[in-house]
Formats: structure tokens, sequence, C-alpha cells
């Protein structure tokens, strides 16, 4: 029986940054959106901006790899 591999751990820790930075863009999103009056489009621009933030920690964060 096979154990679990480096890159299967590298790819559930790809996904776990990318699902934090997504959340804290749409929480911020949604926080500024409240303030400015509709916490809908602040989630929605927090979450179109979070896509791409999520995007480049992980590219930051195991981009260099191989």
């Amino acid at each position: 029986m096979q154990g679990t591999t480096s890159s299967q751990f590298g790819a559930a820790g790809a996904g776990g940054v990318l699902l934090a930075v997504l959340a804290v863009c749409v929480g911020v999103g949604v926080l500024l959106g409240w303030f400015a009056g509709s916490g809908a489009v602040g989630a929605l621009v927090g979450a179109v901006v979070g896509i791409f933030a999520g995007i480049y920690a992980v590219y930051r964060r195991y981009g260099m790899m191989g």
C-alpha cells in the first residue's frame, strides 16, 4: 500500500491558499460594499478580485517549484 505523496499535499495546500485568499477578498468586499450601500455588489467585486489574487498567491507560493 502506497502512502500519500508530497504532490497531493502540494495540491491540497494550493487549494487551501486559493480558498483562503478568495474568502478574505469576498469578506473585505462585503464590508466595503456594505459601507457603500450594497453588500451583494461588494461580494461580487470581492469574488472577482479574490479569484485573481488567489491565483497570484498560489503562483507565488508554489509556482517556483520544479
